[in-house]
């Protein structure tokens, strides 16, 4: 089953959760596009997350989601919040989510855990999830060790459940592959930073389009807190403290805030600017759309070309 047949949309797609920029109105304006839209719950309190819900079902009829990160404090609250504004999806990150999942299936809530590598599998198929979402290095933000390409054949190899591609996946070529290594569908989230639904400063949206493929970098792994970004001042600066030996505490001064003086202020020196490995693959600022159906159609094209080879 495809992903958009199990979810109800019209494009086997997610919107990543995306930390101060998956709003609910950009939620909102993903699903109206034909994907499936999150709200992102990192930075949010339950009361903005309650409020995001209300404001995305005010702007759509269409199917969306929220993405909770487990580390958040606010998390049992915001495990509650969902069931109570009856969303329908839910997706997970940073943690694991045993304690919610039950109250969540009770509650008729669609529940797909993200993960970076196949322990997680294991541990959550028996509880009832409906799926995973297998992400790989190259996505933006908080990352693990293996690459979409490795990590999404071992994890369907583990479970019947679908799993979805993410991390790397921008054009129709990507998704195809997606589909070659088992998955039903991808989350994707660099590649519509450059929506022009996107509510990121149009200096964040600037530093996007004229990166290439070795521009993004990866912060936080000698603490055990792997960030994806790309290059700017601050990346710098803490790649030398780690280095240098500087503890997570140390490290913390250089990120305290920076992702929001990136989203909202456009600094691009001292903020972070969270962005996959196919960032250099961004050229234009499109409506949302226009991103999506291109993706599908090139997918679609993409995949009957490989058939042809295939079957030659």
């Amino acid at each position: 089953m495809k992903l958009n047949e199990l979810l109800g949309t019209e494009f086997p797609l997610i919107q990543g959760g995306m930390a101060n920029i998956a709003t609910g109105e950009f939620a909102a304006a993903v699903s109206n596009a034909g994907a499936l839209g999150l709200i992102g719950a990192g930075g949010m309190n339950a009361d903005t997350l309650r409020e995001n819900i209300r404001r995305c079902k005010a702007l759509t009829d269409k199917p969306f989601g929220v993405n909770i990160m487990l580390m958040n404090p606010a998390a049992p609250e915001m495990a509650k919040v969902v069931v109570e504004e009856g969303v329908k999806v839910v997706t997970t990150g940073a943690g694991v989510p045993s304690q919610y999942v039950p109250v969540w299936k009770e509650a008729g809530i669609k529940v797909f855990p993200v993960v970076a590598a196949t322990a997680l599998v294991r541990r959550l198929a028996p509880l009832g999830v409906d799926g995973f979402i297998a992400e790989g290095t190259e996505s933006g933000g908080h990352v693990g060790e293996l690459t979409t390409m490795a990590l999404v054949p071992q994890v369907k190899a583990m479970t019947d459940l679908p799993v979805i591609a993410a991390g790397g996946v921008a054009s129709g070529r990507q998704l195809a592959a997606a589909f070659a290594l088992g998955a039903c569908g991808a989350q994707i989230g660099t590649c519509l930073l450059v929506s022009q639904e996107c509510p990121i400063h149009e200096n964040y949206k600037q530093a996007l389009l004229k990166a290439k493929d070795s521009d993004t970098t990866v912060t936080g792994r000698s603490v055990g807190a792997p960030v994806r970004i790309l290059k700017n001042q601050m990346a710098r600066e803490y790649l030398a403290k780690e280095r240098e030996g500087a503890d997570k505490m140390e490290l913390e001064k250089y990120t305290l805030g920076s992702l929001r003086r990136a989203v909202f202020d456009g600094d691009t020196k001292t903020g972070s600017l969270m962005a996959g490995q196919v960032a250099g693959m961004l050229h234009e600022i499109r409506p949302l759309r226009i991103i999506l159906e291109e993706l599908w159609h090139d997918c679609q094209t993409e995949a009957k070309n490989l058939a042809a080879e295939v079957g030659a």
